[in-house]
């Protein structure tokens, strides 16, 4: 009888444990599949000229400053707009240092040079760092770069989040704007 109970008890927890699995796992699926959905759809219709895998380089006395290369550039001359999809760019500063930004989609204002890239944007440092969020936008008057969504900033001895940003390029500072967490991690310097 005791042992009838106890098999009884486990059943219980185990078929428990399989349907918490499976409501966890569709939970995360559902919230992927939001997060998709959240892109904005770009038409192509009314394109007035298509490139497939295009990579662009900009040269300044006989510096790379920048790369682009993205897997397809849908250009809208009346509207001087330029979309581009699954959007991959190098920057190459004076100090040394690299940054790789990625991004699902990206949308460059050719009379102005302002830019939003939106779907799972990441920036990589050559020094190791990485940020994550959902969209930026680059102001090129202002030397601007911002986001009102989530980001995550992570390093070898740093993980910070919050909820929206604000990148000054010119005096080469950032603020994150609301709900800011920060955890050291490691021993090391920072």
């Amino acid at each position: 009888m005791k042992r009838a109970k106890i098999a009884i008890l486990l059943s219980i927890v185990v078929i428990g444990g399989i349907v918490l699995i499976s409501l966890w796992a569709n939970l995360r699926e559902k919230k992927a599949s939001e997060a998709v959905a959240k892109l904005p759809k770009i038409s192509t219709e009314g394109a007035d000229m298509r490139l497939d895998k295009i990579r662009f380089m900009e040269d300044k006395h006989g510096r790379k400053t920048w790369e682009l290369e993205a897997k397809t550039v849908h250009q809208y001359q009346e509207q001087n707009i330029t979309v581009l999809e699954d959007v991959k760019a190098t920057f190459y500063t004076n100090e040394g240092r690299t940054f790789f930004l990625t991004g699902k989609q990206g949308k460059v204002y050719q009379d102005s040079k302002n830019v939003d890239l939106v779907g799972d944007v990441v920036l990589t440092s050559s020094d190791g760092y990485q940020l994550k969020t959902h969209s930026v936008s680059y102001h090129h008057l202002e030397k601007i770069v911002s986001t009102a969504d989530p980001v995550e900033i992570e390093g070898e001895q740093l993980r910070l989040t919050g909820i929206g940003m604000w990148v000054n390029m010119e005096a080469k500072t950032f603020k994150v704007l609301s709900q800011v967490k920060t955890q050291f991690k490691g021993r090391g310097k920072i």
